[in-house]
């Protein structure tokens, strides 16, 4: 985002989507507009996205950017992200920081996620056991989108020729594929959606990981992670990056499935491949012995956006036409597997009933929590996403804080060493994230400064490429500790049973006044902090009081669905407050991390001046502004 000051007063923001978000059209949705998709549609621009909008002052508003009319996509840039009431998370743009002078958007140098590649780890040594201490190794990334339908053996494929107006179906060479899923014994991957294969008969590494994203209706969309390695032996990085699920359990062949492959591609008047069409028949040997066999058809698109949306349409009206079942998509490898495959996975999130109480919030936040957490583990092992790092750690965070609100009705024998263990990890994943934040801040305040010493530039970011390096090397260690994966464990177990004091139901009245109680203590707190300022409070009494907000506003987050939309306009307040003291603290911490930046290199030392500068100047404007902040906060009221 480029903000600028426009001639009215107003702040011009300026919002970029690179291309790689792959779509067709783009709109942004905030508070500003109402969330509309049709008031702030962006303009194409070198691939991507770009509209300038123009806002008050000294506000703090949520949005996100709205793909193709069906996907949300959070900014990769954005200055903060909270949670809203969906369980995702929306983007924020802070106009409590003064904006510099307006810039042409440097579309091309927006964060992209880069490509997983070979090269970006050293190789194990031979023989060696053990995991590469970086980042998981694979030959590539993508996304799969695709739908599946049950056809019956005798089906006749139908003409996919005009799908649409002027595509062509063009048929390729029957292939026969040969692959061994791996899984644990008691299918710990199939039934969270993941799967684990090595596959011969078709080019390019013979390893893939698969991992469910978020898809509608009959599309099935998952990630898919190639690696090269041996046939006999799942590769250390493709099972590390399922760990978090597999945890102490080994990965064994559970299936071998031979499919028989007819595909058709379907092409536009240039020959872009559009979709294709596989009439798959597969026959099943699975770990007991059994062997069977059924018949599929898939239709995977290469295309996104309307064209994409009607080319899958007009496919399934015509697949289903000559006899097929569009049915729940499903995984060849659930399909083979039968029934022991589509049993809850470990985690399972109970919804919230009408007449919700408590005990039920208890259950729906942690598991919610622990779901998050191991559903962001592999993204954050791969480092090609930041806000993998950044949803892992909020979860993290967000459980220790639940199960702090939520203390008055659990075990605290139980939950304490839980908590422990969670600041541990919530420690280990925050240095990641910290310097990953102070590198996106520190490349934007080099770039706006004028007769910048390109010389010490460099070698500053140097020194903090080097710590963020260190940061995620410690981290992933981490994560590959026996002490991680017995902290999934408990997590997963927490989530099953919480360990409540009391398991009798509590009435719908007693919920209430218990779930206001929970809220109202931590808001308490945050009183009496902001009282004992006084008139200049250090950086370090400001901190305490974001924490404290920070804590509050989960518990308001967690109570809401019993204490209604007061509480959750009551939260997004509390996060106002959070926010701005947020950036204060982070300009704090900058700081700290300049001055110790020169004392290692004191060639640095002249643009460290100039960067300490501003970071004061912008907490002076911090400390100026957030008092408006905080009674707007204290203006909302719980009941």
């Amino acid at each position: 985002m480029i903000k600028a000051r426009d001639r009215s007063g107003r702040v011009a923001v300026t919002f970029c989507l690179p291309a790689a978000v792959g779509a067709r059209h783009a709109a942004i949705c905030g508070e500003w507009n109402g969330w509309s998709p049709e008031r702030d549609v962006m303009e194409a621009h070198q691939g991507g996205f770009v509209r300038t909008v123009h806002l008050d002052p000294g506000r703090v508003y949520r949005f996100r950017y709205l793909l193709d009319g069906h996907r949300w996509e959070n900014d990769w840039a954005a200055d903060r992200y909270v949670p809203n009431v969906y369980g995702s998370d929306d983007s924020i743009v802070d106009l409590t920081v003064p904006p510099g002078p307006a810039v042409d958007p440097p579309l091309q140098s927006l964060r992209q996620p880069p490509p997983v590649t070979e090269d970006r780890i050293a190789p194990a040594a031979a023989g060696s056991d053990a995991p590469p201490e970086g980042r998981p190794s694979s030959a590539g990334s993508s996304v799969e989108r695709e739908a599946k339908l049950v056809a019956p053996a005798a089906l006749g494929m139908p003409d996919l020729g005009e799908l649409v107006p002027g595509t062509r179906a063009v048929t390729q060479p029957v292939r026969r594929l040969d692959a061994t899923y791996y899984d644990t014994a008691d299918l710990r991957l199939a039934r969270s959606g993941i799967t684990v294969r090595h596959r011969g008969g078709e080019s390019g590494p013979a390893w893939t990981v698969k991992l469910p994203e978020d898809g509608a209706g009959s599309d099935l969309v998952r990630r898919e992670i190639r690696f090269d390695g041996p046939p006999d032996h799942v590769p250390h990085p493709a099972a590390d990056l399922v760990l978090a699920s597999t945890r102490s359990l080994s990965l064994l062949p559970v299936a071998r499935l031979t499919t028989v492959r007819r595909p058709v591609e379907i092409r536009d008047p240039k020959g872009q491949l559009l979709a294709e069409v596989v009439d798959d028949t597969v026959s099943v040997a699975r770990r007991q012995g059994a062997v069977g066999r059924f018949r599929e058809v898939e239709v995977e698109l290469h295309t996104n956006g309307a064209k994409g949306r009607r080319l899958l349409h007009a496919a399934l009206s015509r697949l289903v036409g000559a006899g097929c079942n569009a049915e729940t998509p499903m995984p060849k490898l659930v399909r083979a597997l039968g029934e022991p495959a589509t049993r809850p996975p470990d985690v399972v999130v109970p919804p919230l009933p009408d007449g919700a109480t408590v005990i039920d919030l208890v259950r729906h936040s942690t598991a919610r929590s622990v779901a998050e957490v191991i559903r962001h583990d592999p993204g954050a092992r791969l480092g090609d996403d930041d806000e993998d790092v950044h949803k892992l750690r909020v979860a993290t965070r967000r459980l220790r804080s639940d199960l702090h609100s939520f203390s008055p009705l659990l075990e605290k024998s139980s939950i304490d060493p839980v908590r422990a263990e969670l600041s541990w990890l919530g420690g280990m994943v925050g240095a990641v994230r910290d310097t990953d934040v102070l590198t996106l801040r520190l490349t934007s305040r080099l770039a706006a400064l004028s007769g910048c010493d390109t010389h010490g530039a460099d070698r500053l970011m140097g020194l903090l490429e080097q710590e963020s390096a260190e940061s995620r090397a410690a981290m992933l260690a981490a994560l590959r500790d026996e002490r991680y994966l017995r902290l999934v464990d408990a997590l997963v177990g927490l989530a099953a049973a919480p360990p409540l004091r009391d398991a009798r139901p509590l009435g719908r009245r007693a919920s209430h006044k218990m779930a206001l109680r929970i809220t109202e203590k931590p808001w308490r707190r945050v009183l009496e902090a902001v009282r004992a300022l006084g008139g200049d409070p250090s950086d370090a009494k400001l901190h305490e009081v974001r924490i404290l907000a920070k804590r509050s506003r989960y518990a308001a987050e967690a109570t809401a669905p019993l204490l209604g939309p007061r509480a959750v306009r009551f939260a997004a307040a509390v996060a106002d407050v959070q926010t701005i003291l947020g950036n204060h603290q982070d300009t704090v911490l900058a700081e700290e991390w300049l001055h110790r930046a020169a004392a290692a290199a004191p060639e640095v030392t002249p643009v460290v001046r100039q960067l300490v500068a501003k970071e004061r100047a912008l907490r002076c404007v911090l400390r100026a502004q957030w008092p408006a902040v905080w009674e707007r906060a204290v203006a909302r009221k719980l009941a």
